[in-house]
């Protein structure tokens, strides 16, 4: 199982959308032990060497390394890619 880590923004997003925060760190959580439970749901992004996975109306986006998760966004799919 790799490491989950959240950056300060993206921690700070789970306090905002509290509603949705343990739906989504069971999601990552669920993604970081298996990744073919979720390997429909996370995609890479175009130009960039982040992932996003979606949870819902939800998107986390994340850098994934052999050792470890960091996610730097959970925001509504509308905001999500700014």
């Amino acid at each position: 199982m790799k490491a989950v880590r959240y950056t300060k923004e993206a921690a700070r997003d789970l306090r905002r959308h509290g509603n949705v925060a343990n739906r989504v760190r069971k999601a990552v959580r669920d993604y970081a032990a298996n990744p073919a439970a979720h390997a429909n749901n996370v995609t890479q992004l175009v130009g960039a060497t982040s992932l996003r996975m979606r949870i819902g109306d939800f998107r986390a986006i994340f850098e994934e390394t052999p050792e470890m998760i960091t996610a730097t966004k959970v925001r509504p799919r509308g905001s999500a890619y700014d």
